[in-house]
């Protein structure tokens, strides 16, 4: 007699053992329609799971995060099954769920091509419309290997072949198909409405280079239509803010293969990136902070100190000169320690809050370069503050509301916070991690912010919070952290003299904000689509003309906007204003000051905005007046 609760702590009671199925009818045909998948004391399983014993249940539909995982992973079984009814001696692979989707990997004989891509989709899509119900079963590891010998599937005889003889395996079927899986699926294909193919490309074999070349099959598969075609307009606008793109279109910067992963700053890129970084400079300085330089050559033997070398030596480039190996600095906290450590601090000085723009170098693999987002060559807005045990939770409040101030500014209000918590392999006693970990979750919460817990995500010096942003399209980028970190100041010797006269270690907490300028430059370029608020673009207002005659009251109005502090240039061109217009608009210059002979007469511009809409004749004074409250409002133009 099986009692089962239900999330809403509402119980059922059966007679005899009960399927998830069998549940999600009792409380109503709709459910029973929709359910997936269910959840028994929090462990996944398919609606054919049948239930003996007192237990919790969540059913689980196509409106749950969980069910669209479910989703996906069947159309990933759909997609193999119709690639093999399409072209008999395909072998099916490996075929996870990833991000947004999922993939499986083919051999076959020749690639395959767009066109094979379409036939797929619409057999998949045939299969689907069948409903044909999907079966578990389980076999153990000789009995699959033999069946799959029979098939001919030699990828599949090699990873069964390798799991231990006396080890159970979990199979699901489909009509003629069958593959390898912990599941759970959808109970039937009928359940699989909405999903696209993207892509193919090439895989190799277990990731292994030395394997033979696979075709990997990328596909994306949603609850329901509206949120498939959701998700492909969000690509579609994502590729059309691609900030490769608008960075040449807008010639903010360029990339090169003299210098891959090096970013060359083209003077409105620059301008940009200047804009940011004297921003940054004056909240640091009112929030406390003092600035610093330090070297970028470092000896080898401090990042050995540090325990960096042993962790990090494969992505650090280095260099040897007088009998000494020395590297460019991948991260700046060592260096920091070092300044630190000039002088014996007391506690009167503390917290000391350091920070710098330190330029950094990793030797990231070259195929994991993306544009500015991901390079070897990056600037840090990186600070560290060295502080008491029972300073923690006020600098981490103290942070989190300067990380708030600059993300608005940035115009970013919707932020992600989880806190990473110790790991298994870690540095420290339990009492000091019991205390850091409480004054992050207790900064947090006095702030009043919903987050999640990441147990045993934590570095192993520290626990840490990150904060994650969102984007107009709703994609998340992790940019900000604070770490607290107890190992590195005893590991390079920093110390300063408690209130009881005792030399004392700090604690450190590696903080940032934006994280690499180059990256964030890159999401701002890409939320914004390149039309960035009037406070960062690199021009804020071009002056054009429409005869000669109008030239030097133009370069009048550039210099007396200029002289208060405006990035405004003239265009003086001969050519007609239209095509100055559309020009400049293409441009993204937020406004357009147009001057004929009208304008001359009464001292003003006429002035038009980038998307087009006329703001009319005003003064000099009076757009002084406009620019500078929509400068000085930031990011909510």
């Amino acid at each position: 007699m099986p009692v089962i609760t239900l999330p809403d702590g509402s119980k059922r009671e059966f007679a005899n053992p009960v399927s998830v199925f069998d549940v999600a009818a009792d409380i109503g045909a709709g459910l029973a329609k929709a359910a997936l998948a269910g959840k028994v004391n929090g462990q996944p399983v398919d609606t054919s799971f049948v239930i003996n014993d007192d237990a919790q249940l969540a059913i689980i539909t196509a409106r749950d995060e969980e069910g669209v995982e479910v989703i996906r992973h069947s159309c990933a079984h759909l997609m193999a099954m119709a690639v093999q009814a399409l072209f008999p001696g395909a072998q099916v692979t490996i075929g996870p769920v990833i991000e947004n989707g999922f993939y499986y990997d083919f051999a076959y004989e020749r690639p395959f091509t767009s066109e094979d891509l379409e036939k797929i989709e619409k057999k998949m899509a045939e299969l689907a419309k069948q409903n044909l119900p999907v079966s578990r079963s389980v076999m153990n590891r000789d009995e699959s290997v033999a069946l799959f010998e029979k098939m001919g599937e030699k990828y599949k005889v090699e990873l069964l072949s390798a799991i231990p003889a006396d080890q159970d395996l979990s199979f699901y079927s489909q009509g003629d198909f069958i593959d390898l899986c912990r599941g759970p699926h959808v109970p039937s294909t009928g359940h699989i409405k909405a999903f696209k193919l993207m892509k193919v490309a090439g895989a190799y074999w277990r990731g292994d280079s030395n394997n033979a070349m696979l075709q990997r099959i990328y596909g994306t598969a949603w609850g329901d239509k509206k949120e498939l075609k959701a998700y492909l307009h969000r690509l579609e606008e994502a590729e059309k803010r691609d900030h490769r793109k608008l960075g040449k279109q807008l010639n903010l910067f360029h990339l090169q293969e003299e210098a891959p992963g090096m970013v060359f700053w083209h003077p409105h890129g620059w301008t940009l990136y200047q804009q940011i970084e004297q921003y940054m400079r004056t909240k640091q300085i009112k929030h406390g902070y003092q600035e610093i330089k330090t070297p970028q050559v470092v000896e080898r033997s401090l990042w050995e100190k540090s325990g960096h070398w042993d962790k990090f030596a494969d992505q650090m480039f280095t260099t040897h000169s007088e009998s000494k190996d020395f590297a460019i600095k991948p991260m700046n906290c060592p260096c920091h320690i070092q300044v630190f450590n000039q002088g014996l601090r007391s506690y009167r000085e503390m917290p000391l809050r350091l920070a710098e723009f330190g330029s950094c170098h990793r030797n990231e693999p070259s195929g994991a370069l993306h544009g500015i987002m991901r390079v070897r060559g990056f600037v840090q807005d990186d600070a560290h503050i060295f502080c008491a045990e029972n300073e923690i939770q006020s600098e981490v409040a103290n942070f989190i509301e300067f990380l708030h101030e600059v993300y608005a500014d940035f115009g970013f209000t919707e932020i992600i916070y989880k806190l990473s918590t110790r790991p298994d392999q870690r540095v420290g006693s339990d009492e000091v991690w019991d205390k850091a970990e409480k004054a992050l979750a207790d900064a947090l919460n006095a702030a009043e912010l919903e987050w999640q817990e990441l147990p045993g995500e934590g570095a192993f010096y520290g626990p840490k919070i990150e904060f994650s942003l969102k984007d107009c399209l709703g994609r998340v980028w992790q940019c900000g952290t604070i770490q607290v970190d107890f190992s590195m100041p005893g590991r390079l010797e920093a110390q300063f003299v408690n209130e009881a006269g005792e030399r004392e270690t700090p604690v450190m907490l590696h903080r940032a904000i934006l994280g690499s300028f180059e990256r964030f430059i890159g999401i701002l370029i890409e939320n914004y689509a390149g039309a960035l608020p009037a406070w960062l673009s690199p021009v804020q207002a071009v002056v054009m003309n429409i005869t000669d005659k109008q030239a030097e009251y133009c370069q009048d109005v550039v210099k007396t906007l200029g002289n208060n502090g405006f990035r405004v240039v003239s265009d003086l061109r001969n050519e007609k204003i239209g095509f100055k217009i559309r020009e400049r608009t293409l441009q993204k210059v937020p406004f357009l000051l147009v001057v004929g002979d009208k304008e001359v007469e009464t001292g003003c511009v006429a002035v038009r905005t980038r998307t087009g809409e006329d703001l009319g004749s005003m003064s000099i004074e009076t757009f002084t007046d406009f620019l500078t409250k929509d400068v000085d409002q930031k990011g909510y133009e």
